[in-house]
Order: structure tokens, then sequence, then C-alpha cells
């Protein structure tokens, strides 16, 4: 599976806290620590072409970044997408992960906590720059009830607010996945709606994935996109498993149980998801780590939330997609006027009904 056996799409995000250091200030802790990461990320930039010919630059990131090169020039030519400074710098960042994403959920609520900033407006995610910063406020969360997932991000986007770079963190993925990733971070400044996460993830996962099967025709490669073709609808069932799970804890929740009864059927739905999973790797001769870390450490709704935010809404997307015929130009007009409804209506639309998220507008 392409995008589920390491890191996946819900482990990236949009930091969009930092965008404080466009305003004329940054009032609290959270967006001083976002702002000054955000500036070490942009002091280390440095342009594509210079590291390319750097000597010093090793052969095996010098190949991956003359890849970067050519696929952002096709993300313009042939996707569509912004033509700007974004993905045409480098930056090593000196660790694993750019920032850690905190998702909370309440103990009984398959709905994840929203926090509001400036510009950005509400997401479902809160990222930091340093892990440490994480864990203590994972830590607030968890004393406060919540259940609480912390995962490391290789990229981000600033929504076009900043050049972004093309990261050494990102150098984690494969070279289709790095690929990737910069398509999708691309689709975040073409399009981005203020209170809904779950729609500007599946947008962008959904541009995501039409561009790299775009690419991979390009390069000539077509045993490698029958592949990938497997791997989508193998990641399809997948995801089904999970909603299916995500489904009847939020049936249980809207039930009048009791307490201690809700806490004791809840953790045998995660169980048997984690079983569920186990089977499903058996069947398919694939393995996923990190799902397979993620239920050592306890599956929770904060788990199960983090990937509804980005994959929920896909499939409405991707039928917009073919009623375009896949043409990507009409495709991105027609989530523009999407975009323009009630947050309610457009989810109707795309993802089904859906609960309205604590503190988001309804637009």
């Amino acid at each position: 599976m392409r995008m589920l056996t390491e890191t996946p799409k819900g482990t990236r995000c949009v930091l969009l806290a930092l965008l404080c250091a466009g305003l004329a200030g940054c009032g609290t802790p959270y967006l001083m620590q976002a702002a000054s990461g955000e500036w070490h990320v942009m002091h280390a930039r440095r342009p594509l072409e210079r590291v390319i010919a750097d000597p010093s630059t090793p052969a095996p990131l010098r190949e991956r970044l003359e890849q970067v090169r050519e696929a952002r020039a096709f993300a313009v030519s042939d996707l569509g997408l912004p033509d700007n400074a974004s993905y045409r710098s480098y930056a090593d960042i000196g660790r694993p992960y750019v920032v850690w994403n905190v998702v909370a959920t309440p103990e009984f609520s398959v709905v994840p906590e929203h926090w509001c900033f400036p510009v950005a407006g509400c997401v479902a995610y809160r990222g930091y720059f340093h892990e440490s910063a994480a864990e203590r406020f994972a830590a607030r969360l968890r004393g406060e009830g919540l259940d609480v997932a912390i995962d490391g991000v290789p990229a981000y986007s600033t929504l076009g607010k900043f050049a972004d770079p093309v990261l050494s963190s990102m150098m984690r993925y494969g070279n289709e996945e790095l690929v990737a990733t910069i398509f999708h971070e691309l689709a975040h400044q073409l399009l981005y709606v203020k209170d809904d996460s779950a729609f500007n993830e599946a947008f962008a996962t959904t541009v995501e994935d039409a561009g790299l099967e775009l690419w991979l025709a390009h390069r000539g490669t077509p045993a490698r996109t029958a592949q990938y073709l497997e791997d989508q609808r193998r990641e399809a069932d997948f995801l089904r498993l999970l909603s299916a799970a995500r489904v009847k804890l939020a049936v249980l929740y809207a039930g009048r149980v009791p307490v201690p009864d809700m806490r004791a059927r809840k953790a045998q739905i995660l169980d048997q998801l984690g079983t569920e999973i186990h089977e499903f790797e058996k069947r398919e001769g694939v393995s996923y780590p990190l799902y397979d870390e993620w239920i050592r450490a306890g599956l929770n709704n904060a788990r199960l939330a983090s990937v509804a935010t980005y994959y929920d809404c896909v499939p409405g997307f991707k039928r917009l997609l073919a009623s375009e015929d896949g043409d990507l130009r009409r495709f991105y007009e027609a989530a523009r006027r999407l975009a323009k409804l009630p947050r309610r209506e457009r989810h109707a639309q795309l993802c089904g009904p859906v609960p309205a998220a604590p503190d988001e507008g309804s637009d």
C-alpha cells in the first residue's frame, strides 16, 4: 500500500498557525514557536539548482532532487498546479520530522477537537516544531480525559504564504511518494476552505492520487501504473475497514449506555479492529508497520479521526473528478463551486452527513 505503510497522509499537515508570522504579531507561546520554527526552516533553504550543482551533494540526494525538479515542472504543465517559488529550494533541517502533529477527540466521540487561528481558521490538528512541546500538550489533553494521537510530520504547506522548500525530512518517502507529496501540498495552495480540514485534505489527496497516476504514465511505466492502481484498490479496502470501526464507535457513543459499559464496548471494538488489520495484512500479503505500532500502543478515537480527516471525503471528490472526465482543471473549478456552499451542504454532497465539529463554523 503506497501511502499507508510507514507515513500515512494523515501525518502531513497544513501548518496554519505559522501564518502569524505574516500578521502584526504572535500573541501566544504556541504561535511564537510556530513562527520561530518556520523562520528556521526558511533560513535553511537553498535553491534546488545550487544544491544539485554542488559537488558535495551526495549522488542519491542529487538524483532525487533532479526528479523533484522534473515533477515540479510537471505539476505546472500537466496538473495545472501553482507556478510559484514553492518546492524550488531544499532545506536540510537536521531532524527526522519538521513538525509533530497532535490530534485529540473526547473519550466518547469520533469527531476531532479543532483549534482556531487568525487567517487560517479552525483545523483538526495542532503542530509543534519540537516533539517535547507536542508531548507536553498531548499530556495535558490526556489529563483532561481526551483520546490523543501524536505523529511526526515530514512535510507541510503554508498555503502559498511562503516559498515552501523541499525538506530533508521528506527524503524518508519513496520516490513516488515524494512526488505525490509535492502535488498534495501544491493542491492546498490552489484551494483552501477555512474551517474545513476534511474538505481540504480530501481535495489535496484526490489531486495527489490523480497527479501521481498521470506522472507514472508520463514516465512510461505501465507495469508500475498497474501496480499503483492495485495499491489504490487495496488502500480503499483497508480504509473501509477503518471507517466501519469508526461508524460502530459513533453508533455506540450516540446510544444511552452507562459509561462503564460504553468504555468496555469501545475497547472491544478497537481490539476487534486491531485483529481485522492483522487479518487484512495476512490476507493481502502486506505489512503496515505504522498501523502495527498503533495497535501495540493502543488504538483510540484520535487515531481513527486523523485518518478520517484525510480520507472520508475522497470517494466523493473522486466521483466529482470522474464526472469531469478526469480533467483536473475542470475538477478544480467544480471543487471551487462546492467550496462556496455551506459546510453541511458540501459535506452532504461529498462525504455524506457529518456531525458539526467543535468550534467549526458553518460558513
